[in-house]
């Protein structure tokens, strides 16, 4: 197979797009398509300040390095929650990150470490609320929200990047669509607007990139990243959902980007536009962040 740019032996092949490419046209058309989806949903321009959440894995870094590469202003933020399993996920993950930084001089890196600055780690804090409960992961969604909503704000920052691909935002979209959670469904998009005062814009550049796609950008370009999984994602629903999915996708190339794209179109439309209900915001009267109960946010109600 050759590459359709240059004739050259293809290195990755994309069956949706019939377009097969070389070691050197891939990373260019990766880094293409990415811009191409940051003007397209007008995620950010080139004074923004754009602060990127990084995990360690290889979407969030691809996404940082792709940014740096286009010339913005691109930092990094890594979330230590100190998930200390047997490969000692939190430690290894933060290690990729900080060595990621280092090797780049104009690569900013804001490292937040949840026991230093609140006392507990992630587990420790959901076996305290959760009685006992093995899975973190709401525990995990609300802390990050928090934390990255906060970072965002106080460093003047004007939007917050993820390393969302397609992959997990089908899954997302499949299992409300299921469940028929028409709420969640009329928030999803590749941006978040920042709908109050003190909640900051939230933007998915990868978001129409298969995950293939991301780990090919990653190991062409040398990206080191953490191979393993959060422990704690084992036995998830959306695993379920992606599995389902990568079936389709086998026996009919396309299927999750189709039906992504579908649903951005039905969305443009207004489809979803009266399921989109406004909720009362409050400021928190301890941290001062939006919340929808009046008194403590469900993130201070953690730590008391």
């Amino acid at each position: 197979m050759k590459c359709r740019k240059c004739s050259r032996p293809a290195v990755f092949n994309m069956r949706q797009h019939k377009l097969a490419l070389c070691e050197v046209h891939y990373p260019e058309w990766f880094i293409a398509q990415t811009q191409r989806a940051v003007k397209k949903y007008r995620m950010f321009g080139p004074d923004d300040r754009v602060l990127v959440a990084v995990s360690g894995g290889k979407d969030s870094l691809s996404l940082w390095d792709v940014l740096l590469r286009l010339g913005y202003q691109a930092d990094g933020l890594y979330i230590d929650l100190g998930i200390d399993d047997s490969v000692g996920y939190s430690a290894a993950s933060r290690e990729k990150v900080e060595q990621f930084a280092a090797q780049r001089p104009d690569a900013r890196l804001t490292v937040v470490d949840l026991k230093a600055e609140y006392g507990e780690t992630l587990p420790e804090v959901a076996r305290r609320v959760q009685r006992g409960r093995v899975k973190p992961c709401s525990v995990c969604g609300l802390i990050k929200r928090h934390v990255m909503n906060r970072v965002t704000r106080d460093g003047g920052y004007d939007v917050l990047a993820t390393g969302h691909n397609l992959d997990d935002e089908v899954a997302v979209l499949f299992g409300n669509v299921l469940h028929w959670q028409t709420g969640y469904i009329a928030r999803q998009a590749p941006v978040l607007p920042a709908r109050h005062d003190g909640l900051v814009r939230k933007v998915k550049p990868f978001c129409r990139f298969y995950e293939r796609e991301t780990a090919a950008y990653a190991l062409l370009t040398g990206i080191d990243y953490i191979y393993d999984e959060c422990p704690h994602v084992v036995g998830a629903t959306s695993l379920r959902y992606k599995g389902i999915l990568n079936q389709m996708e086998e026996e009919s190339p396309g299927t999750k980007l189709q039906f992504y794209l579908g649903f951005l179109r039905a969305r443009k439309e207004g489809f979803f536009r009266e399921q989109a209900e406004e909720v009362e915001l409050h400021p928190c009267t301890n941290c001062g962040q939006l919340t929808s109960v009046p008194g403590l946010c469900a993130f201070c109600r953690l730590w008391i």
